[in-house]
C-alpha cells in the first residue's frame, strides 16, 4: 500500500495507451495519427504485445499513489486488436490494482463496435468516447473508410449499440473547417443521439510545403521546415463563433442536462478549480502517449523522436514522468508564453492554449502565439459575465444551472426598457378588457 507524507505531492499522471499504434481500419482525411507510422517502418505488427502491456500495467498502477487509476485506450482503432485482447488487459488491471480502484476510458471510431463489445463495455463500467463530428453531411467529409466511403452509417449502427446494451459513452467532434459552420446543426444532433457529454476538439496542424511519403509531413510548432496551415484546419476566428453559439443556447437550456467540456473547464478556470484538461491549464506534462512497443512520447500531440522519453522496457515509466526533459516540456507552456499572452485580460483562464497550436506571431512580432487566440478572446469576452455568475454560484454552494433563470431575467429586463410606451387615451378602451373606457377603469392603476 502506497504511504505519503504530510505536504508530499502525490504521485499521478496519464498515459494515453495506443495498442495498435496508429493502425485504423478508417482514413480520415484530416488525422494527425495515421502517419505516425513513419516512425517505425521497419514495424510490420503494431500489436502491443502482452509482455509489453502487462509491464506497463503493473508500472502504472503501482507508480502512481492516488486511490483511482484510469486506462486512457486509443489509437489509431483499438477495437481493430479484438475483444480478448481487452479482456486479458482487465485480467493484468486485477491482478495488480491492489486496492486501487481502476477506471477504463475507450475512445474509438464506432464503426467495428459489436454486440459482444458493447455488452462487455457496459459489464465492465468502461466509459466510451465516439468520435463523430456530426450529422452525416458534416461527418462524412473527413471521417472516410481506406475506400473513400463515409463512415457514418457504420458509426451510427455503433451507438445504437451502446444505447441496447446501456454502456456509458461520450462524443468527441473534431472542429473543422467544413463543420464549423454549423454549430448548432451539430449540437442539436449529438444531443439528438444521446450524448450527455459533449468534446469539440479544433483541429489545427502544420503540413510541409513539400511532403515525404517516408517522412512525417504534419510538423510540430518547433519544427524550422517550412510549412503552410493545412487546408482541413479551422479558420483562426471561426472556432469562437462555434463555441459562442453553442454556448448560447446550452446556457439558456441546458446547464445541468448536457455537460460540454470547454464550457467545464472554462467555469473551473473562472472559479479558481484545477481545469482537468491541460489545454486550458498553466502548466502542462501530465499527460504522455505510449506508443504500441513501449515508447513514451511527452504528449499525444507530440509524437515526434525528438520528443520520446524512451521505453519502458528500458526506463521505469515514472523515471521518465519526473524527468527533467518531460518537466521542461509541462514549465515550456507557461515559461515561453509571449508578452502579449501575459498581459492578456484571459490569461488567467486561456493560459495561451495548447503547445502544439503555437504557431502564430503576436502583433509585437514575438513568435509563440497561439493559432487560435481571436478565437479564445471571442470566446471568453463572449462568456464572461455568465462564468462570473455561475462561479459566483457555486461559491455561494449553490448550482450553477441557476444561470438559466439569471438569464431570462436578464433578458426580459432588457426588452422591457425597449419596448415603446403605449399612449392611451382616456376615452380608449381600456386595455384590461373590462369594455370600459379607460377612464372609467384603470386610469391611475397602470402605466405603460
Amino acid at each position: 500500500m502506497d504511504v505519503m507524507m504530510p505536504g508530499m505531492k502525490p504521485t499521478a499522471y496519464n498515459v494515453m495507451l495506443k495498442p495498435i499504434g496508429p493502425i485504423c481500419n478508417l482514413n480520415c482525411t484530416y488525422c494527425y495519427y495515421l502517419e505516425k507510422k513513419n516512425l517505425y517502418l521497419d514495424t510490420k505488427n503494431f500489436r502491443m504485445t502482452d509482455e509489453v502491456l502487462e509491464e506497463f500495467t503493473k508500472q502504472y498502477i503501482e507508480s502512481q499513489n492516488i486511490p483511482t487509476i484510469g486506462f486512457v485506450w486509443q489509437g489509431g482503432e483499438p477495437t481493430m486488436l479484438g475483444l480478448d485482447y481487452f479482456k486479458n488487459a482487465l485480467k493484468f488491471q486485477e491482478k495488480y490494482k491492489g486496492d486501487k480502484s481502476i477506471e477504463n476510458i475507450f475512445q474509438t471510431n464506432g464503426t467495428l463496435l459489436t454486440d459482444d463489445f458493447a455488452r462487455f463495455f457496459a459489464d465492465n463500467n468502461f466509459l466510451v468516447g465516439v468520435s463523430i463530428d456530426g450529422p452525416e453531411h458534416l461527418h462524412n467529409h473527413h471521417r472516410l473508410t481506406n475506400q473513400g466511403t463515409g463512415s457514418f452509417e457504420m458509426v451510427m449502427k455503433g451507438i445504437e449499440l451502446l444505447h441496447k446494451h446501456k454502456a456509458e459513452f461520450n462524443t468527441l467532434s473534431v472542429v473543422n473547417k467544413e463543420n464549423s459552420y454549423y454549430p448548432l446543426e451539430i449540437y442539436k444532433f449529438l444531443k439528438d443521439i444521446g450524448s450527455g457529454f459533449l468534446q469539440f476538439i479544433p483541429i489545427v496542424e502544420r503540413i510541409a510545403e513539400i511532403p515525404d511519403p517516408e517522412k512525417i509531413n504534419l510538423l510540430a510548432p518547433s519544427d524550422p521546415a517550412n510549412a503552410k496551415v493545412s487546408e482541413w484546419s479551422v479558420n483562426p476566428g471561426q472556432y469562437g463563433i462555434f463555441l459562442n453559439s453553442i454556448f448560447d443556447e446550452w446556457v439558456r437550456k441546458d446547464v445541468g442536462k448536457y455537460y460540454v467540456q470547454i464550457f467545464d473547464v472554462t467555469l473551473a478556470n473562472w472559479a479558481g478549480e484545477r481545469p482537468g484538461l491541460c489545454v486550458f491549464s498553466e502548466t502542462c506534462g501530465d499527460a504522455t502517449a505510449m506508443e504500441h512497443n513501449g515508447d513514451l512520447f511527452v504528449c499525444d500531440h507530440f509524437v515526434y523522436d525528438e520528443y520520446k522519453l524512451g521505453n519502458i522496457m528500458d526506463i521505469q515509466m515514472v523515471d521518465m514522468i519526473k524527468s527533467e526533459k518531460q518537466e521542461k516540456f509541462g514549465r515550456d507552456k507557461r515559461d515561453k508564453l509571449p508578452r502579449y499572452c501575459f498581459e492578456c485580460d484571459y490569461r488567467f483562464t486561456c493560459h495561451g492554449g495548447c503547445p502544439k497550436n503555437r504557431i502564430s506571431i503576436t502583433p509585437q512580432g514575438e513568435s509563440g502565439h497561439n493559432y487560435l487566440c481571436s478565437s479564445y478572446k471571442k470566446f471568453f469576452s463572449h462568456v464572461h459575465p455568465y462564468m462570473q455568475f455561475m462561479a459566483d454560484e457555486l461559491k455561494a454552494k449553490r448550482p450553477p444551472a441557476n444561470v438559466m433563470d439569471w438569464v431570462k431575467r436578464v433578458e426580459r429586463q432588457k426588452n422591457l426598457t425597449k419596448t415603446p410606451k403605449v399612449v392611451i387615451g382616456r376615452n380608449d378602451p381600456c386595455p384590461c378588457g373590462s369594455g370600459k373606457k379607460f377612464k372609467a377603469c384603470c386610469i391611475g392603476k397602470v402605466s405603460f
